[in-house]
């Protein structure tokens, strides 16, 4: 259950929204870090930097991209990764993260993440991509598994496979989001628990936390619901597998007041330790 990380275990954390901006900084409380998405401030100043570099003082953070696009056809951007590197350079994250996939084509930003076919062309592709990133940052960076609603008939890989294989050879991290294991596991018919027996224990380097939607037969990742008892379910599995793992829930809509999305912390909480407790 538990494995040598490189990079440090930081508890129980929230994804930062503007909404919880005042209530964090008057009572942290029992949240111990903060995801920020990157795209959000990558400004040469004013407010938004100022709030970061309060947040700074208070609590160790993260970077969350949403556009590197690491599986596009278009040239990675340069100017993207130079601020990028620019943010990391004065926030000193604990990690940066992005999502495997592509979000554009043709310099059209489609403003979705978008799944790929899992060939070994691919494999190749986002490989080199990654190390480059890697390469000008200066820093390993984690992968997010994405929630997917289509399926390629070139893939030759199961998403779970290439998500492995990616971080094996290109020396990259993961980041595996719990719910989205859940949806595509429901939206494709795999076991989300063959997914997570997939991934390298050694790799996986934070949680994702979120909730979703019913729309028809299809579970679509909205991150503006509670988090759902199959996926409460599915993440004791994780602990069970990955053992202690820094673990954050997202919101992004229908944003509640900070004392629930502190009560799902809590229970995240209660559910790692009771499983840790027991397994020592």
């Amino acid at each position: 259950m538990t494995t040598h990380r490189e990079l440090p275990y930081l508890g129980f954390g929230l994804g930062l929204r503007v909404d919880h901006y005042e209530a964090l900084i008057d009572d942290p409380g029992q949240v111990q870090w903060l995801e920020v998405v990157s795209e959000n401030y990558l400004v040469p100043g004013g407010r938004p930097l100022r709030w970061l570099e309060r947040f700074r003082e208070r609590f160790p953070l993260v970077m969350h991209g949403v556009s590197m696009s690491i599986g596009g056809t278009d040239p990675l951007d340069p100017h993207y990764l130079d601020q990028l590197a620019a943010l990391a350079n004065q926030l000193q994250p604990a990690w940066i993260s992005d999502h495997l996939c592509w979000t554009g084509v043709n310099g059209v930003n489609l403003h979705d993440l978008m799944p790929l076919p899992y060939t070994e062309e691919a494999l190749d592709h986002v490989v080199d991509r990654v190390r480059r990133v890697q390469d000008r940052l200066g820093r390993r960076i984690l992968l997010e598994n994405v929630s997917s609603y289509i399926r390629f008939a070139q893939s030759q890989l199961s998403e779970s496979q290439f998500l492995a294989a990616v971080a094996e050879r290109a020396d990259c991290l993961i980041l595996l989001d719990i719910n989205n294991v859940h949806v595509s596991a429901h939206n494709h018919g795999f076991s989300a628990l063959d997914y997570l027996d997939d991934m390298p224990v050694s790799r996986v380097q934070q949680f994702h936390l979120a909730g979703h939607e019913q729309g028809g037969s299809l579970l679509i990742d909205t991150h503006d619901a509670p988090v759902v008892d199959a996926v409460w379910d599915l993440y004791v599995e994780a602990v069970r597998r990955f053992g202690r793992v820094s673990t954050m829930i997202e919101r992004d809509d229908h944003i509640p007041p900070l004392a629930e999305l502190r009560a799902e912390l809590a229970h995240a909480r209660a559910l790692a330790d009771a499983l840790l407790q027991e397994a020592a």
